[in-house]
């Protein structure tokens, strides 16, 4: 989804009313970008595809409630984020439950209040849970997380083919399923595989998927079972950099659809709903961090720009959030150039820490920034203000603001907790 350049105006009109009328640093998060990026994602693969969003990407409750009538599932990965859930409204047999750390006192409520399905990662939560469902008298869907042994180049972050906390590996799978199976108190209603993500290439998302479906088959036919759900992680990435291309989901359609076609027509998989689980890509877009420039400084050759909000606030931005390689995120000063009245400057843009390495944006083309100036940093919708070390060195907490057909709400949870 590309902005034109009226688009880009109103959204700097609404982050300016937000800075102004709420403070910063600040999150902006634009209901309308995150429609228009489910619709894309449901005339691609609505096909094929129920669309699972992954609580962590973005927990805010303002935002969960936004979704509960546009989505058709949640999955959560902790006992907070199903609480989170149940503040928003969502019914619990819509929520599946991940995550390798599992506790009794987090899965106790989640079952007992009719978790949609709990996501197995290992033999020790499987009996765990199965402790659990047979003192509460129930009997819980599972799906078993499978960790597969390669997942094809083309990945920011690759979790098969390496020793992982993340599910049960496919080479352990043939003799802890069967032991899964046997437990009376659970049953698997299906597979869920999550091996890459933040891809832009079409091409290894399809290799990535179709990994999925020959293990799908296999294992189900092992443990002989007809699935109720498969899960499939999306893997589907985002730009966050400059010169990045935005994923061409009709170019993925293409190269699976038939593939899903054949898939769902075998016997097997007739009634087997398929789950495609992202969140990044649903959020992040929609979202931008604002930050205000309190100082201007030139220290041996560089202009850097020393703004309110640094990786407290925004983490991933800073390049600390499992960059291998620190890029600058892409930005723009809010308001761009004043009708060519501020030429262009490369600038370094740091945050207010006492740490060398709170920094924004290293030589970063922008025009000539001055104090009190506002900088957008994009792609801010997902992993922002709970992925960050919020209290480190204790500077104010960014507020979230959400805009809904132009109006500002005030969503913030954080500040004051």
């Amino acid at each position: 989804m590309s902005l034109d350049l009226a688009d880009a105006q109103n959204i700097d009109l609404r982050l300016t009313e937000a800075a102004e009328r709420f403070g910063t640093p600040a999150y902006v998060y634009f209901t309308d970008i995150a429609e228009a990026r489910l619709s894309d994602l449901r005339a691609a693969f609505g096909k094929w595809f129920a669309i699972s969003y992954a609580v962590k990407s973005n927990p805010n409750p303002a935002l969960l409630d936004w979704m509960r009538d546009r989505l058709d599932y949640l999955d959560i990965s902790s006992g907070g984020e199903f609480r989170l859930s149940q503040q928003a409204g969502w019914d619990p047999a819509l929520v599946s439950f991940t995550g390798p750390a599992k506790r009794e006192a987090e899965l106790r409520p989640a079952i007992s209040a009719g978790l949609g399905e709990l996501v197995i990662e290992s033999l020790r939560e499987a009996r765990l849970a199965e402790a659990i469902a047979a003192e509460l008298g129930r009997v819980q869907p599972v799906l078993i997380r499978i960790a597969p042994d390669h997942v094809p180049k083309g990945f920011g972050d690759q979790m098969a083919g390496r020793p992982s906390a993340f599910g049960i590996d496919i080479e352990d799978a043939a003799d802890i399923l069967p032991r899964i199976a046997a437990l009376p108190n659970l049953r698997i209603i299906g597979l869920h595989i999550y091996s890459g993500t933040q891809s832009l290439k079409p091409a290894a998302i399809c290799e990535n998927w179709r990994i999925f479906i020959d293990i799908f088959r296999r294992l189900c036919a092992q443990i002989d079972i007809q699935p109720r759900k498969l899960i499939f992680g999306s893997g589907l990435g985002i730009p966050h950099h400059p010169g990045e291309t935005e994923l061409d989901l009709q170019q993925v359609a293409d190269g699976i659809g038939a593939e899903l076609d054949s898939f769902r027509a075998e016997p097997r998989f007739a009634g087997t709903r398929l789950v495609l689980e992202l969140g990044r890509y649903l959020i992040g877009p929609a979202g931008y961090f604002v930050t205000r420039v309190v100082s201007i400084k030139t220290s041996r050759g560089s202009r850097i720009a020393i703004c309110d909000g640094g990786l407290n606030g925004n983490l991933a931005a800073s390049g600390n959030f499992g960059m291998v390689m620190r890029r600058n995120y892409a930005m723009h000063r809010i308001g761009e150039d004043d009708d060519g009245s501020r030429p262009e400057e490369k600038h370094d843009l740091s945050g207010p820490l006492c740490t060398s390495i709170d920094k924004l944006g290293s030589g970063v083309l922008l025009p000539r920034l001055e104090e009190g100036d506002l900088i957008a940093i994009h792609a801010g919708g997902a992993y922002g203000p709970t992925a960050s070390p919020l209290h480190f060195i204790s500077h104010p907490l960014p507020v979230e603001v959400m805009v809904t057909n132009g109006q500002l709400r005030d969503i913030s949870r954080l500040r004051g907790e």
